[in-house]
């Protein structure tokens, strides 16, 4: 049999939720569990800036945690480096400054004024002097899936049918239909976020984990057991099934 392995969906800036899941993380399968976290780790709560401090402090420490990039971080990268405010994946035409969106509480936690910095330009040059180099690196040297046994960790999904090594990161950090849609069995059961739900639902072929911490739902851990899989609560573990 082999070790469990946790997973964690979107945290979104939501350092609170954070250690709620990690304390029960830690309560089920001690502080060396090998966990993975599913990418967007900022925009929209408080502190996206102490998000990345804790999990870049845990892995320097050496704990087995395994942390993905989600599109709101690449999206944050690309807005600090570049002065990239728009995706072409975003279909809505929105900006990452948009309040839907979440950049300007990402800036904030870097200490940015961004009621005070009236345009985007000032906003990126504001902080690129704020934000840390180290977080920018590792924001944008994250992987964008892990492959363990059956299961395959990713932020929004796969393009269905296509090799694993011909997946795009487009597609891993921003897929929603041609993925959320196909109902076939996939190689692995695909574990992902990026499309919020009221909480985790396993839908047969794969589990979204995104309980909408962005939007103030908690954070619910998961734990697999092969590809059995429980969500981690103050009471016990409750399957998750299809």
């Amino acid at each position: 049999m082999t070790d469990p392995i946790y997973a964690i969906g979107d945290i979104h800036g939501q350092i609170g939720f954070l250690e709620a899941a990690l304390d029960l993380i830690a309560a089920d399968g001690g502080t060396e569990a090998e966990t993975v976290f599913l990418g967007d780790l900022v925009d929209r709560g408080p502190d996206s800036q102490g998000v990345i401090e804790r999990l870049m402090q845990a892995q320097a420490a050496g704990r087995d945690w395994h942390v993905l990039k989600g599109n709101h971080d690449r999206m944050f990268h690309r807005f600090v480096t570049e002065g990239t405010e728009h995706d072409a994946r975003i279909l809505s035409g929105l900006g990452w400054l948009n309040p839907r969106l979440g950049g300007l509480g990402t800036l904030a936690s870097y200490g940015v004024d961004v009621e005070a910095i009236g345009s985007a330009e000032l906003l990126s040059e504001a902080a690129r002097k704020a934000v840390p180099q180290a977080h920018l690196d590792y924001v944008n040297t994250l992987p964008v899936y892990r492959e363990r046994g059956d299961l395959l960790f990713v932020h929004a999904g796969i393009a269905p049918g296509v090799p694993l090594a011909e997946q795009t990161e487009d597609d891993l950090i921003w897929i929603r239909d041609p993925f959320l849609k196909h109902t076939r069995r996939h190689p692995w059961l695909v574990v992902h976020g990026h499309t919020a739900l009221d909480m985790p639902f396993h839908f047969g072929n794969r589990i979204d984990l995104d309980g909408g911490a962005g939007y103030g739902r908690p954070i619910y851990p998961a734990v697999f057991e092969g590809t059995d899989c429980w969500l981690l609560t103050e009471g016990g573990r409750i399957p998750l099934v299809p």
